[in-house]
């Protein structure tokens, strides 16, 4: 059982999250609010409560490592870096700006980015290398990777699933951010996959299934797939694109959109109202 605490506190990281969200997109500049908005409840778990950091050494080998496969969602991977301290809070107002830090997609000249993803269906494949390298090494270290729902059309995704398989990489928790929704509509109409766990667990996978939006779900799978022995685990994360912004959710158009004067301040308006909520 997850403490009220933890997940008190987890929520009110998630809800940093989402501001400093705001704070990369700002005001009249494209920006995946969507698709990182439904991750921040996984992210806020992940570096703030599950994974083995050393914040004073991003490169520590003994880390565990986090691979954002659907790195479009790069926005909700530095706003969870910069509360790290990994880099200067100012560089959020320079994302995808000439001698800015932060790139549109992940990129290894950013402290903690373990790999450059993006285009889609190559983040399993490294992550799967990274697992087995840490493997030989004889480190503890887990790898997680996180998936969007479009990206499984891709042949190369299911490729490395096979491999995670066969070779057996127990320390590979894969998560897959099912927000239903991708660039250009619902990803039913665009490529529909059905029974997306069964597709999974007949691959050789451990599959669980949780409200992505709910911390301690996140985290009792987390713990129970690092229990599986002998197979790789992957967590479905049910989950509504554009989280906790009333106009964004389940709108494709917000997958990467621009924010106006009014979308902006309705959407801090709204971050405050769930601010006073969790006092």
């Amino acid at each position: 059982m997850v403490s009220a605490t933890l997940i008190k506190e987890l929520k009110g990281k998630a809800l940093q999250l989402r501001y400093n969200l705001l704070e990369l997109i700002g005001v009249g500049k494209a920006g995946h609010l969507g698709g990182s908005s439904s991750l921040a409840e996984t992210i806020a778990v992940l570096y703030f409560h599950k994974m083995n950091l050393d914040r004073q050494n991003p490169k520590s080998p003994d880390r565990d490592r986090l691979v954002l496969s659907k790195g479009h969602a790069a926005l909700i991977q530095y706003a969870a870096l910069v509360e790290l301290g990994y880099f200067p809070r100012e560089e959020l107002k320079k994302v995808k700006s000439l001698g800015g830090l932060l790139q549109g997609h992940p990129d290894l000249s950013i402290p903690g980015i373990e790999a450059v993803t993006g285009s889609l269906g190559q983040g399993l494949s490294i992550s799967v290398g990274m697992a087995l390298a840490l493997r030989l090494d004889k480190k503890a270290c887990r790898v997680y990777t996180v998936m969007g729902d479009g990206e499984q059309s891709e042949g190369q995704l299911w490729e490395a699933a096979m491999s995670a398989a066969n070779f057996k990489v127990d320390n590979l928790t894969a998560f897959l951010d099912w927000n239903k929704i991708q660039a250009t509509g619902p990803t039913k109409e665009v490529f529909s996959i059905p029974d997306l766990a069964g597709k999974w667990a007949s691959f050789g996978w451990e599959v669980f299934s949780v409200n992505g939006h709910d911390i301690g779900e996140i985290i009792e799978a987390i713990e129970k797939a690092a229990m599986v022995k002998g197979k790789p685990s992957i967590i479905i994360l049910d989950t509504i694109k554009g989280k906790n912004f009333s106009f964004a959710e389940n709108n494709a158009a917000y997958h990467n959109g621009i924010l106006d004067e009014a979308k902006f301040a309705q959407a801090m308006k709204e971050l405050d109202a769930q601010k006073a909520g969790l006092k």
